[in-house]
C-alpha cells in the first residue's frame, strides 16, 4: 500500500512531497522537502525505514542548504540505541523516534508508535535534526491526545506547543503555523 502527501510550510515556505510505503511488516518513507527560509535555500531528500511497531530502524537524509551539503545516515534497533557508520553514538541513546525540522512527517511516528487513549499524555526523547543550523541533539517532547484526530505537542522545557490535527492513519492534516497537507492520494 502507498500514501502519496503534499505539505506545504508556513513559516518555512516549503513544499514536501511524501511517499509511504508499507509492506510485509516494515514502512518506507521517502521524501522531498524544497524551500527557502531567512535567506536559506534548501532542498532535502530523507529516507526512513519504519518496523510494524512504528519504531524507526533507519534514516537518511541528504540536504543541499546554499550549495552546502550534508549527510546523515544512522541505524536503529527501535531501542534507543542508534549507530553512525556502524560505530555507536551513545549521545543520541533513548531517542526513540526522530523530529526532522522541516517535515511534518515525523509527528506520525510517537503517535503511531504510543497509540495512546483519549486524555493520556507521553513525554518522550528523539534525535532532533535542525537541518538549517546542521545540528543534531537529543530533545524531550511531550504528546498529550486530545481527541481521536488532536495532538497536543510541546518541547520540554516548554518553549513551543501546537495542537496538531491528524488523519486516521496519524498523518499531518494541520500543524498550525508551520504545516498543512495540500494533498493527499
Amino acid at each position: 500500500m502507498r500514501t502519496n502527501l503534499i505539505w506545504s510550510g508556513i513559516e518555512y515556505d516549503s513544499k514536501e512531497y511524501c511517499s509511504i510505503t508499507a509492506r510485509s511488516g516494515t514502512t518506507t518513507v521517502d521524501s522531498t522537502i524544497i524551500g527557502s527560509y531567512q535567506q536559506n535555500i534548501y532542498k532535502i531528500n530523507y529516507k526512513l525505514i519504519i518496523n510494524n511497531n512504528w519504531q524507526l530502524t533507519s534514516v537518511e537524509i541528504n540536504s543541499i542548504i546554499n550549495n552546502k551539503e550534508s549527510n546523515y545516515q544512522l541505524r536503529s534497533d527501535g531501542a534507543g540505541n542508534w549507530t553512525s557508520h556502524n560505530i555507536e553514538t551513545a549521545k543520541f541513546k533513548g531517542c526513540i523516534d526522530i523530529d526532522i525540522s522541516l517535515s511534518p512527517f515525523t509527528n506520525t511516528l510517537p503517535i503511531n508508535r504510543l497509540n495512546m487513549p483519549t486524555g493520556q499524555s507521553t513525554q518522550i526523547k528523539v534525535l532532533y535534526f535542525n537541518l538549517l543550523e546542521h545540528e543534531l541533539k537529543p530533545l524531550h517532547q511531550q504528546y498529550t491526545r486530545l481527541s481521536p484526530t488532536e495532538y497536543k505537542y510541546e518541547n520540554i522545557p516548554n518553549d513551543f506547543e501546537a495542537v496538531i490535527e491528524v488523519d486516521e492513519q496519524g498523518l499531518v492534516i494541520n500543524y498550525p503555523q508551520l504545516f498543512i497537507r495540500t494533498a493527499i492520494q
